[in-house]
């Protein structure tokens, strides 16, 4: 039976860059939907995330115009600040129907963000 889902997802950009940040979500989405074998219709909602140093684009830019994801529901906020936290941050939070259990989710961190939970980091 199929039950709903997150997956967690990070990545850093060097620049507050549209294209860099575009460029930095779309690979952290694809890598998201290929470690899970997700297809765009399995996805019920996505949150992504930046720090307060990045403003140069939405990052749901990037799913809906390099992944297609035109009907995915998608949702940008700012991370709250908490001093000493990761800069340049971009964060993602898929809500996906699987029929995975909870540990079998890969939840994918690049980029400088792997810092953040190495715990879930996996090879």
């Amino acid at each position: 039976m199929s039950k709903l889902r997150g997956v967690r997802g990070a990545t850093t950009v060097t620049l507050n860059e549209k294209s860099e940040i575009l460029t930095a979500t779309a690979e952290l989405l694809r890598e998201m939907v290929r470690k899970n074998g997700i297809e765009t219709d399995d996805i019920a909602s996505a949150i992504i995330t930046m720090t307060e140093d990045l403003d140069a684009v939405f990052p749901a830019q990037a799913a809906r115009e390099f992944l297609k994801w035109e009907h995915v529901p998608l949702m940008c906020a700012k991370e709250i600040s908490v001093e000493g936290s990761l800069k340049c941050c971009i964060r993602v939070m898929l809500h996906i129907n699987t029929d995975k259990s909870p540990h079998e989710i890969q939840h994918i961190f690049q980029r400088e963000a792997v810092r953040l939970r190495p715990d879930l980091v996996k090879e």
